[in-house]
């Protein structure tokens, strides 16, 4: 239950280096598609029927590209920097289509950091099992920043 638990926020700007990296490895299973199709109310073709599928370019449902964008910033919000950061910008690439059961990995990597507008740039390079990159990303973050003055009792619940 995440209200009524205090939650321990991810990293602040000051303890973070250019050069740190994160790996992700995510399977992409029918259920997550299914899960966010049902949840956005998708219905594109392209990404669950097959017979459509087979006639595009594609040949065979793809994951929709929202759903992967979703993998990343859950892993910038969870890990790098974590709990209370927030995406002020984001350019991603999607370079080669990723099919259903798909096993990726996200290579996160902080490329820049400026202390004076308290932003971080991460970039993201995802790989499918063929060693091919099929994701190239550059996100801008905020890392938590909690002013003094507010923390205390009225923050508990958060």
């Amino acid at each position: 239950m995440l209200l009524g638990k205090k939650r321990k926020l991810g990293r602040k700007i000051e303890e973070m280096t250019v050069g740190e990296k994160l790996t992700l490895t995510e399977k992409i299973e029918d259920k997550d598609i299914l899960l966010y199709l049902g949840l956005t109310n998708d219905a594109n073709p392209l990404f669950i029927q097959h017979d459509f599928a087979s006639q595009t370019p594609f040949k065979k449902p793809i994951v929709p590209q929202i759903m992967l964008t979703g993998i990343m910033t859950s892993a910038i919000s969870k890990y790098l920097p974590g709990p209370g950061s927030a995406i002020l910008q984001q350019n991603i690439k999607f370079i080669k289509p990723v099919y259903h059961y798909a096993t990726i990995e996200f290579l996160f990597e902080v490329t820049a950091i400026n202390m004076k507008s308290d932003e971080v740039e991460i970039t993201v390079k995802a790989i499918n099992e063929e060693k091919e990159v099929v994701i190239e990303g550059k996100f801008n973050v905020t890392p938590p920043q909690v002013m003094e003055t507010m923390t205390g009792k009225a923050l508990e619940n958060f």
